[in-house]
């Protein structure tokens, strides 16, 4: 038996004084109210309404159960709306600062698409994590290694010119022994300024030549676009920010560096939903291509590298 229904067919009915009144306003037929109540009479073994004459009116049994029943089905309406709000809480989400604001809206049109509500917080690597942590956030895209990443993204150098070559190499960053032109600097953003990116980047500028100011961490992206804009300065960043800055990009060789992104979340249904139904979504906002990566191999001898 449905206890909840047979007291909202009680509570109906006992208001209106009437079983075809009582099971109008329940929106339910007439009969389906009388078993209800029969089954509630049946259920507590006594008498709700006395049926001797035309008038229905509650037994004394009926007079004591009905504030019960009331509470009863008010706590249930109450569930139905909590369960609604639940419904639709916006899933807040801190993502990489870097990503365009169109974009953003664009994921967010397509989570209300699936029924996903999403609030997006942009935020850097570091407060992202610390967003997750403290559960500020209840997901987010972290910045990882590429090797346990869902989306990657490949690095390479911007400058207000084009290139002279298809690819770059920080070899070619060393000044000459005239030392007549300034050191180009390679400026890596806020973003990228994460160990499995930095220090391998550093270390071959190092191997390359350079001196230790020639790779250096910009204060933010806005700075760092603004050297490469006005001066000789190099940017490190994906395609689409040269694209989106008006700089000319070039793929950087030695050490080939890639962004990668996964989901942080505390409820797994929340982390299917972002690494599944929109993984093409966040991959266009995060400048990745969006199909998923191919899993990594275990290798084997023989294996081509």
């Amino acid at each position: 038996m449905d206890v909840v229904a047979a007291c909202r067919a009680f509570v109906a009915v006992s208001g209106h004084g009437s079983f075809t009144s009582g099971a109008a306003a329940a929106g339910i037929p007439q009969s389906v109210a009388s078993r209800r109540i029969a089954a509630l009479e049946e259920h507590f073994g006594a008498r709700l309404f006395d049926r001797s004459s035309r008038a229905v009116r509650l037994t004394s049994f009926g007079q004591d159960m009905l504030p019960s029943a009331r509470r009863l089905v008010d706590l249930a309406d109450a569930m139905g709306d909590d369960a609604e709000r639940a419904r639709l809480r916006p899933l807040r989400v801190a993502v990489p600062e870097i990503c365009p604001p169109r974009r953003l809206a664009d994921l967010v049109v397509a989570a209300r698409r699936q029924r996903i509500h999403l609030e997006v917080r942009p935020a850097g690597p570091s407060e992202r994590a610390r967003l997750c942590q403290t559960l500020e956030a209840g997901a987010g895209i972290v910045a990882v290694p590429e090797a346990g990443a869902s989306w990657q993204v490949q690095l390479g150098l911007a400058a207000r010119t084009p290139f002279p070559a298809p690819t770059v190499f920080l070899e070619t960053l060393r000044s000459g022994r005239a030392r007549t032109q300034a050191r180009r600097r390679v400026l890596i953003q806020p973003e990228d300024d994460v160990a499995h990116l930095r220090d391998p980047l550093t270390r071959a500028g190092q191997s390359a030549g350079l001196v230790p100011a020639q790779v250096t961490v910009a204060p933010s992206l806005v700075d760092a676009a603004a050297a490469a804009l006005g001066s000789p300065d190099l940017l490190l960043c994906s395609r689409q920010q040269a694209e989106d800055f008006g700089l000319h990009w070039c793929p950087l060789v030695g050490p080939r560096l890639l962004r990668g992104y996964d989901v942080a979340a505390g409820v797994r249904e929340d982390l299917d939903q972002l690494s599944t139904v929109l993984y093409a979504d966040i991959a266009r906002c995060l400048g990745a291509p969006d199909v998923h990566p191919e899993p990594a191999r275990v290798g084997t001898t023989g294996d081509p590298a």
